[in-house]
């Protein structure tokens, strides 16, 4: 059963606070490299892509908490699918964000769409279904951004949703989960140098 809905869009912290939750016991967390691990489980995501109602129980067995997409896309369902999950909304200044975006998830997209299942899960529901097709409209983009914080904002009580930004550490994601803090720093992970030097070693994009 999951602990944690996440509703947060990628690239605004979500692999540092994915390693956080799974270091306070939270774990595994569900996230988009998921589909690189398994096709069963990449085609499965693609018939929910398509429009298929999914079981969420057992589409997510095995996982204590989601976070970024494909799971995000899905959040309002995710969060009448487990009502005793807490709702976490990762918080990244807009601007930041869609140059972060920019530079790594757009940038080194495939060419061609449906080259894999799991490109045709992730051009369904990241560039079509959460952009319309317009993320390389920055002001689109940004505005998609921006009223996806309200609409999570304004549809999850505030008892029940953890609005969070990593810069500010263990402590207001601690007491949001009523765990200790742990003696660790932090977890910094797949920042936009380090997406950007993995994507240069497998070839997706030329030496910088």
């Amino acid at each position: 059963m999951l602990k944690v809905v996440g509703a947060s869009f990628g690239r605004t912290g979500t692999s540092s606070v994915r390693l956080a939750l799974e270091t306070l016991g939270f774990g595994p967390c569900h996230y988009m490299r998921e589909l690189f691990a398994s096709p069963a489980h990449a085609q499965d995501w693609l018939r929910v892509a398509d429009g298929e109602k999914p079981d969420w129980k057992r589409l997510l067995d095995g996982f204590a908490t989601t976070i970024a997409w494909p799971a995000a896309f899905y959040w309002r369902e995710l969060a009448a699918a487990f009502p005793e999950a807490k709702v976490l909304l990762i918080v990244r200044d807009p601007a930041s964000w869609y140059a972060s975006m920019s530079r790594t998830l757009y940038r080194t997209r495939p060419a061609y769409a449906d080259e894999t299942v799991r490109d045709r899960v992730i051009e369904k529901i990241v560039w079509r279904g959460t952009f319309s097709g317009r993320f390389g409209d920055r002001d689109h983009a940004m505005g998609v951004y921006r009223a996806h914080l309200d609409e999570v904002r304004e549809a999850v009580p505030p008892g029940r949703l953890i609005e969070f930004e990593p810069s500010r550490g263990w402590e207001p994601l601690c007491a949001a989960l009523g765990v200790d803090v742990p003696d660790l720093p932090f977890p910094v992970a797949n920042t936009t140098d380090e997406y950007l030097r993995r994507a240069e070693q497998a070839g997706v994009i030329p030496p910088r």
